[in-house]
């Protein structure tokens, strides 16, 4: 775009110039906005306003922004769309090209070895844990959920507080996982935290013994071989769910207290599931979209999400620094909870993933549907 005044020129050149793989410091943020007025608008996509609380958060970033208009393309796209749009609209710098992704934690690396990313530090950059984003800053985690226990406490009066706890004679046709483990990302992630919870000392060995935790499940009689969902947990008929915590805390609101019900992090073993953000190579707008980044990795951006139950990824900073509001943390579990939670890396994930849908009809013998 064109610069309207030599202040805005000389401040956009400034953050032009700036290293894009070095964070702007927290007293440079007001020259990144300057220069991100300057270019006057952030193309979003694929973030629909009730996912993680995004509508609050976008009219957040208005309000503290003004002068940038947020154009919102394709609310309902998935990873591979966001991926789509960003290799359909390289030489075009009008409203259909994003500059910024929010993708599941697999499109990240494969995106930065297309080339179709840019790296960039946010200010907050150390807080983030290592294993949540690229060294060179390319992606980085945003937000994740920990696989939880859901469990209507009106059916259930011993509610479970680990893996190990599940295999008692108390839960007897009571336990379903969100999803097949033979095809969901949720269930499968269930299926190696229960292997990590059982002693796991590798990603392939977390497979096997999670394997061999489900069949001592279901020939127990304990699992229930059906997709848990929120209205099964309501009728009783699954009134324990394992489902990342974000749709379980959704779905005990939507109970309004009927039935009663508990979101439980297991003790054992806290796995978390990443998705990420990340820049576009091609974005029109490379300083608006670094200002986004900037209030996205911020206290305020980061308790934005978690205001939608998708825990931020600078979760454990905040709470170790007092910064999370009461009125937030009485709707989580204990914040001590997560703590110790684990994400696993692309690696592990495929080889927990190759391991338990490769022989769950072998080993487990319940076909969830």
């Amino acid at each position: 775009m064109n610069i309207k005044s030599a202040l805005a020129a000389t401040v956009s050149s400034v953050a032009l110039m700036a290293t894009t793989t070095m964070a702007f410091a927290q007293t440079d943020l007001n020259a990144l906005y300057e220069a991100a007025k300057a270019e006057g608008q952030l193309t979003v996509i694929a973030l629909p306003h009730d996912w993680c609380g995004y509508g609050a958060v976008i009219e957040a970033f208005k309000a503290k922004y003004p002068g940038i208009t947020v154009n919102e393309l394709n609310p309902d796209a998935g990873s591979a769309d966001e991926i789509e749009a960003v290799k359909a609209n390289k030489g075009n710098t009008g409203p259909q090209a994003p500059d910024v992704l929010d993708i599941g934690l697999s499109f990240g690396p494969s995106a930065k070895a297309e080339g179709l990313l840019q790296p960039y530090k946010v200010s907050t950059w150390d807080t983030i844990p290592d294993t949540a984003k690229d060294a060179e800053g390319y992606w980085y985690g945003d937000y994740y959920g920990v696989l939880s226990f859901l469990v209507n406490t009106d059916v259930v009066s011993k509610v479970p507080t680990s893996w190990a706890d599940l295999k008692a004679s108390d839960y007897a046709n009571s336990v379903a996982l969100a999803g097949d483990p033979r095809a969901s990302n949720q269930a499968i992630q269930a299926v190696y935290a229960a292997g990590l919870a059982a002693g796991a000392t590798d990603a392939a060995d977390a497979g096997k013994k999670g394997l061999a935790y489900f069949a001592e499940l279901n020939k127990a009689g304990n699992f229930v071989p059906v997709i848990g969902k929120a209205a099964a947990v309501a009728q009783g008929t699954t009134p324990i769910v394992v489902a990342w915590d974000y749709n379980a805390l959704s779905w005990r609101d939507g109970f309004a207290g009927n039935p009663k019900a508990e979101v439980v992090v297991p003790t054992d073993s806290v796995v978390a599931g990443v998705y990420v953000q990340a820049i576009s190579a091609y974005a029109p707008h490379p300083n608006a979209a670094k200002l986004w980044m900037e209030y996205l990795y911020s206290d305020e951006g980061q308790l934005g999400w978690l205001a939608g139950y998708c825990h931020p990824i600078r979760f454990n900073d905040l709470a170790a620094n007092g910064k999370i509001p009461a009125d937030l943390l009485a709707k989580l579990p204990p914040a001590e909870a997560y703590a110790k939670a684990v994400f696993p890396t692309l690696d592990e994930q495929a080889a927990a993933k190759t391991e338990i849908t490769t022989n769950w009809d072998a080993v487990v013998g319940a076909n969830v549907q």
